[in-house]
């Protein structure tokens, strides 16, 4: 044993030896401290670990809270839409409300009026006038043509009983800019006699009596103006 022999050299022989009796030695060394440890090791410990180690192994893994998955949605944000294309076709401009001025003067924009004494004497040739007047807020423009003007005579009952264009028709060409309040007056004399349309029917003189005038210029007439014949 302590001269070794072999064809090679003895340190040879001696290394070897060293290195078995290390490994045995620690073999032996870690089969006693694992023997110390199991004989000083608490029970109780033991078979905690084991159930640990049980409860670890069949446990389903946890699932993830909520909130590290998902952001909160406070946190998030949403852009906000586009506003959508109109569609609307652009409003015209609305034309001028009311009366322009240089306009034609419309019917309601004038008042038309007979004046003439309150009586008269029968067979007397008294005066009437046709009264044109521009009531809007702006001048305007109208045709004043003797032709379109007329002024009749009415009984009480409203039957016709002359008119200031039956036997004696006249014309012009007459067309004006009236001024806001303007005043045009047109004076026609009155022969006292009675007439029709066609101006083939006999003429008399009015008789006493209660009458009405009643004017026009053209579409527009006027309101009835209580006249005397005595």
């Amino acid at each position: 044993m302590l001269h070794p022999v072999g064809p090679l050299p003895a340190a040879v022989y001696w290394r070897r030896r060293a290195l078995v009796l290390t490994l045995l030695l620690a073999v032996l060394g870690g089969g006693g401290w694992l023997g110390v440890a199991l004989l000083t090791r608490d029970p109780a410990d033991a078979g905690t670990a084991a159930g640990g180690t049980s409860a670890a192994s069949t446990r389903a893994p946890a699932t993830p809270a909520l909130e590290r998955v998902v952001p909160s949605l406070a946190s998030v944000q949403i852009p906000s839409p586009l506003p959508a294309p109109s569609t609307a076709a652009p409003t015209a401009e609305a034309p001028p409300v009311g009366p322009q001025p240089g306009s034609p003067c419309s019917d309601d924009m004038i008042a038309v009026a007979v004046r003439a004494p309150g009586s008269v004497p029968a067979g007397s040739g008294p005066t009437f006038e046709l009264v044109v007047t521009n009531v809007s807020p702006v001048p305007c423009v109208r045709v004043l043509d003797l032709e379109l003007q007329e002024i009749v005579l009415l009984d009480q009952a409203g039957a016709r009983l002359w008119g200031s264009n039956d036997c004696r028709p006249e014309s012009s060409d007459d067309v004006r800019t009236l001024a806001p309040g303007e005043q045009v007056a047109f004076p026609l004399v009155w022969s006292g006699l009675s007439s029709e349309p066609t101006c083939t029917v006999a003429r008399t003189p009015m008789p006493p009596g209660q009458y009405a005038l009643r004017g026009r210029l053209d579409t527009r007439p006027s309101p009835d103006t209580p006249f005397a014949v005595v």
